[in-house]
C-alpha cells in the first residue's frame, strides 16, 4: 500500500474523545496502539500542530494523519484446508468460511485467505503483491463464494466484470423482525458514518428545488465521498421473530447489505456493529452475523463461458437456522 493521507473535521459526536481513541476507530488504523504509534512518530496533526495521545478533541478540529506506505513483507503460507469449488489454469472459486479475513491487513498479517491460498498454489496474480489473486472481498464474518485470479490477465478481466457490474452475486441472510414487503430494492449513496468511522450509512440528499423531481442514483451524481449502492431483496420465509431473505447486489460496496438492511429496519441477526443487541448475541451463543454469499456468476476470462456457482450455508449455521424455524 502506498502512503495514504487522511483528513477530517471533528463533528459533535466525536468531540470530547481522546485523540488516540478517535483515530483507532478509523479502519486504516483499527487499534489504539497503532494510533499511538502514529502520534509518537509525528504523523498526526491537529489544526496543523502535533498533539499528545491524551489531547481531547473539539468540534471543528482539523485532523490530518499520514499512514506510512506498507513495507512489502514476505507472506507466509498458512496450512489451512480450503473448500475449493472450482479451479483451472486461470482462476479458483473458493467457499470462504466465516471468521477468515480475505487479505492481510493491520492485525491480520499472516492468518488470512491469501496465506491459505499460498499454501495451496504458487500460481496467483500479482497485481497487488500484498493481496495476490484477490479480485473482490467479503467481510470476515460473511461466509461464501469468492473468485481468485491465478494470473494478471485473468485478474484484469475479472476486475473489469465487477466494475462493469456484469457479475452475478446472490446472498442469503437472516434478519430481525417480520418483513412486511415481500420484495423490493433499496438504493442510496453510501459513505462513512459521521459518528463512527467503522460503520457506513446513507448520505442524506438535499431536497430538490422541484419537489416532483426524482432523485437519480448512479455513480456519476454521487455526493463527494460517497458511492451509489443498490440492493434487491426478496423475503423467502418469516417466523415470529425473523425474516429469511434472498439478496441480489447491483453494486458491491463495503457493508452494503448490512447498511441497507439496518435502514429497512431489519438488522442482520448477530450484526453487533449495526445495532444487534449484545445480550441477544450472547444468549443465542452466536459467533457471527448471518450473511452468506451463496451464488456467484461471471464470464470465464479465457473461454468466455458463463460460469455459475452455488454453495450452501456451513453445517453449523444450517443447524442454527433450522432451530429458528427456517426451512432450507
Amino acid at each position: 500500500m502506498d502512503e495514504k493521507r487522511i483528513k477530517f473535521i471533528v463533528n459533535e459526536f466525536e468531540a470530547g474523545q481522546r485523540l488516540d481513541k478517535s483515530l483507532s476507530l478509523l479502519p486504516e488504523v483499527s487499534s489504539r496502539s497503532y494510533a499511538q504509534n502514529l502520534i509518537e512518530k509525528k504523523l498526526v496533526f491537529v489544526n496543523g500542530a502535533l498533539q499528545r495521545n491524551s489531547y481531547v478533541l473539539n468540534v471543528e478540529d482539523v485532523i490530518e494523519l499520514i499512514i506510512p506506505a506498507t513495507q512489502l513483507t514476505e507472506l507466509i503460507p498458512l496450512d489451512k484446508e480450503l473448500n475449493i469449488i472450482y479451479e483451472d489454469a486461470d482462476l479458483i472459486v473458493v467457499n470462504k468460511p466465516s471468521g477468515l479475513v480475505v487479505h492481510p491487513a493491520h492485525g491480520h498479517e499472516q492468518d488470512t485467505l491469501v496465506n491459505a491460498l499460498l499454501s495451496h498454489t504458487s500460481e496467483l496474480s500479482m497485481k497487488n503483491e500484498q493481496r495476490p489473486g484477490i479480485v473482490h472481498r467479503i467481510d470476515k464474518e460473511t461466509s461464501g463464494l469468492l473468485v481468485v485470479a491465478k494470473n494478471d490477465r485473468s485478474h484484469e478481466i475479472l476486475s473489469s466484470q465487477f466494475k462493469e457490474k456484469t457479475t452475478r452475486r446472490t446472498y442469503f441472510a437472516l434478519v430481525e423482525g417480520k418483513m412486511m414487503k415481500p420484495a423490493g430494492a433499496i438504493e442510496s449513496f453510501l459513505a462513512r458514518h459521521p459518528a463512527d468511522r467503522k460503520r457506513y450509512s446513507s448520505v442524506r440528499i438535499p431536497k430538490a428545488a422541484n419537489p416532483y423531481e426524482e432523485i437519480i442514483f448512479n455513480s456519476q451524481n454521487a455526493p463527494e465521498g460517497s458511492k451509489w449502492a443498490k440492493t434487491h431483496y426478496a423475503c423467502l420465509q418469516k417466523t415470529n421473530q425473523y425474516s429469511y431473505l434472498k439478496l441480489t447486489l447491483e453494486t458491491g460496496r463495503t457493508h452494503q447489505i448490512r447498511v441497507h438492511m439496518k435502514e429497512l429496519g431489519h438488522i442482520l441477526v448477530g450484526d453487533l456493529l449495526y445495532g444487534y443487541k449484545k445480550s441477544d448475541y450472547e444468549k443465542l451463543g452466536l459467533k457471527r452475523f448471518y450473511l452468506h454469499a451463496a451464488e456467484l456468476g461471471f464470464q470465464h476470462p479465457t473461454t468466455k463461458k458463463d460460469l455459475n456457482f452455488t454453495c450452501p450455508w456451513p453445517d453449523d449455521d444450517i443447524e442454527f437456522l433450522k432451530k429458528q424455524g427456517i426451512k432450507l
